[in-house]
């Protein structure tokens, strides 16, 4: 097929424009044994009971020249919830609240990247107890990257948010004598991760367990 002189230059310097933000991007998973979700909500409307979700999976895709290209897919086993209370988890995983047994995973798939200020805010899907809700997280990382003693390449990053259990079908609680509920509404949401650089090419290496 003839294609003239004029079209290959112009294919050559499309190509030569893409290639450094091709290269850029960059794919990493979640090291689930370096990695919490967190959560803390009003009791009694006196103090907070705080406790961790579950094991944290899922990859991001980062290219630290295009934030707003990034791309964050995580899972979260909240049949693993604990709260250093087995009575509590076991009703936290009860129908009366996360239904585990009916909807054992949170997931949160991201829609949009939007600085604020010096962070980061992630836009995205929240998927809790069947129901799906857009939700905003505030981001700070990642971090600059390190290689650990096993070679591989890390970096971390932090979360936050806050979500209404309510808007999510967790609507269980008991009315106080003195007046206020004993479960708060708003559920304040941490998660602390940690990443592992896919090789370019190579299926990723398995990150060391916890402790090591």
């Amino acid at each position: 097929m003839f294609v003239s002189r004029h079209r290959i230059t112009l294919l050559s310097l499309a190509l030569s424009v893409a290639a450094p933000v091709l290269a850029h991007a960059e794919s990493w998973d979640i090291d689930s044994s370096h990695s919490r979700a967190q959560f803390a909500v009003r009791h009694l409307m006196i103090s907070n009971v705080r406790g961790d979700l579950g094991k944290v999976t899922g990859t991001i895709n980062w290219d630290a020249k295009n934030p707003a290209a990034a791309a964050v897919n995580a899972t979260v086993d909240v049949a693993g919830v604990n709260t250093q209370d087995p009575k509590r988890d076991e009703h936290l995983r009860s129908p009366d609240f996360f239904d585990t047994a009916k909807y054992p995973t949170i997931t949160f798939k991201s829609k949009r990247v939007e600085k604020a200020g010096g962070k980061l805010k992630l836009v995205g899907d929240l998927t809790l107890h069947g129901v799906t809700k857009e939700v905003a997280l505030d981001v700070e990382g990642p971090t600059a990257e390190i290689k650990d003693p096993w070679g591989l390449i890390r970096a971390g990053a932090n979360a936050t948010g806050k979500i209404s259990r309510k808007d999510f079908g967790l609507s269980w609680n008991k009315t106080l004598d003195t007046g206020g509920v004993a479960v708060g509404d708003e559920v304040a949401v941490t998660l602390d991760i940690e990443l592992v650089r896919k090789p370019a090419g190579a299926a990723p290496a398995a990150p060391p367990k916890a402790g090591k």
